[in-house]
């Protein structure tokens, strides 16, 4: 399985490079302009740092890169963090740079397609955003860590976000416990 993973300029690179580490050779990494300034703020990694792992790093720039194409196969994109602006351009199939337009690649050859939206609070434009994108099939996995499983540290809020991004990628892994009920006793 071959993914494409787009990163934008929204906070949250803690899950594209959790993400990005757990699929290594099976990504390939969109980052857009802003994702690189944001990629420096919150880890300080260059670029090809934060994308260690992954097969290969596209510059959000470059509009004649493969995954621009629907000729190239990817199986999945997943876009993470993924900005209100990003929602918005591909809600409205604006497709001006190669994250928007990758997105608009997966949603034309109907490829799955995961947007992870980390933006809080949420305008009803975005709100209207996400459901015009839910009811074409794309999956809407905003950042919501779970608590059930008793996190230690911030890395097991990432990694409960990045293990539903595998489950739905149908990518087996162990990132995490998941949910059976209360205990017993407990109602």
């Amino acid at each position: 399985m071959q993914i494409l993973v787009g990163v934008s300029g929204a906070s949250g690179m803690a899950y594209a490079r959790r993400l990005i580490e757990v699929l290594g050779k099976r990504t390939d990494v969109i980052l857009s302009r802003d994702a690189e300034a944001v990629v420096k703020f919150e880890t300080g990694l260059t670029a090809q740092e934060f994308a260690r792992g992954a097969r290969r790093v596209f510059r959000g720039d470059d509009l004649a890169a493969a995954p621009a194409s629907g000729s190239h196969r990817f199986d999945a994109l997943v876009i993470v963090p993924c900005s209100g602006t990003t929602v918005a351009k591909i809600a409205s199939g604006l497709a001006d740079n190669l994250v928007t337009r990758a997105a608009a690649v997966a949603l034309k050859e109907h490829r799955t397609l995961i947007l992870v939206p980390r933006e809080t609070p949420v305008s009803a434009i975005a709100l209207e955003n996400l459901l015009k994108l839910a009811r074409l099939g794309v999956v809407v996995l905003p950042a919501s860590p779970g608590f059930y499983g008793k996190p230690a540290e911030v890395s097991d809020l990432v990694d409960f976000v990045v293990a539903r991004i595998l489950d739905h990628l149908g990518i087996e892994h162990e990132l995490g416990p998941r949910w059976d009920g209360p205990p017993e006793g407990d109602s």
